[in-house]
């Protein structure tokens, strides 16, 4: 996780050996000539200062591949997700092979399915590292702050679930009243539960939860990340053996909860590498940047060296055309 790779610019460039000139300029060891007509020559040189104007993308690929290679080998995970994209992508184009690899060429920049591979392949591993890397430089602060406020123990509970009757073609109005009839539905059950019926009973007759009704509602241990935020809210604030006395609507309709159990919270050892995760997630969801800075990060603290100083602007520029992109995607 800590390894890390030294990089200069002269082990990434697959051109002959290269040196460094007078005011940083990569050069060819000598100046021979790499293709000629009627008395014309093109030096390797020439072809490299060309070459560096238009294909700075390319040589960052380079970089990132001389990066992450090595710390993330290709698995069974990798080859799935790359798989599942390109079938993805051939699926939209049936059999039509030529169209495929047309739009993979307009939009990829790539002309064989074996060159998407690699770049799928390369990007696969660029987010495992920005995951990594965004992960390990969260705070304490920040852990403990997210285990206090959201970290729970495993909660056990019975719902009944009532679910307007509706058309997927409804009106809106055809929608408020179904939405009005169900949470009156529900309302009458509270009634029920206050004058002391049996809330299995009552999920067996009025719960339209397939799935457990016939348990009498019985949905098990689960956690805040199985269900619906504000069925979760509800039931948290619970005591057990008690009951919500107001319907919690959800996606799904009108529930009324009764809370069973709940298990003691969690150390926080032990659930730091999840809380980890999702903070990362959540800082990587709510910010489209931190993706491209965080690879610009990680190709500093790898000591990279420009030796060119027109490569290095041409890589500037491209990290600050990424950047502003990934901003103008968040504001549109």
């Amino acid at each position: 996780m800590n390894k890390k790779i030294g990089i200069g610019l002269c082990s990434l460039l697959a051109i002959t050996a290269i040196t460094t000139g007078c005011g940083k300029e990569a050069k060819l060891d000598d100046n021979k000539t790499a293709v000629s007509l009627k008395g014309v020559k093109i030096t390797a040189t020439d072809y490299y200062n060309e070459l560096k104007k238009s294909n700075i993308s390319k040589l960052v690929d380079m970089i990132d591949h001389q990066l992450f290679d090595e710390k993330y080998p290709s698995n069974d995970e990798e080859d799935k997700a790359v798989k599942e994209q390109i079938d993805q992508m051939k699926e939209s184009y049936g059999d039509n092979e030529e169209m495929f690899l047309s739009a993979i060429q307009q939009y990829f920049g790539v002309t064989s399915e074996e060159e998407l591979e690699e770049m799928l392949r390369l990007e696969y591993k660029r987010n495992e590292a920005v995951q990594d890397f965004v992960e390990d430089n969260l705070s304490k602060e920040e852990i403990q702050e997210y285990y206090d406020a959201n970290i729970i123990g495993d909660i056990k509970a019975r719902h009944i679930l009532i679910t307007p009757e509706v058309d997927s073609d409804a009106t809106e109005e055809e929608q408020e009243k179904a939405e009005k009839k169900a949470k009156r539905q529900a309302e009458k059950i509270i009634k029920k539960l206050n004058d002391g019926e049996d809330f299995a009973k009552l999920a067996k007759e009025y719960s339209d939860d397939e799935a457990t009704k016939d348990d009498g509602g019985d949905l098990g241990y689960f956690n805040t990340e199985d269900m619906d935020e504000n069925f979760m809210e509800a039931v948290k604030k619970l005591d057990n053996d008690k009951y919500t006395k107001e319907p919690v609507k959800t996606q799904y309709g009108y529930h009324i909860i009764l809370k069973v159990d709940q298990k003691d919270k969690p150390k926080l050892k032990e659930v730091r590498d999840t809380i980890k995760e999702t903070l990362a997630n959540n800082k990587l969801d709510n910010d489209t940047t931190l993706h491209y800075q965080t690879l610009i990060d990680i190709r500093e603290e790898n000591n990279i060296q420009w030796n060119d100083d027109e490569l290095e602007k041409q890589y500037e520029e491209l990290m600050d055309q990424l950047l502003n992109a990934a901003t103008n995607n968040t504001t549109n």
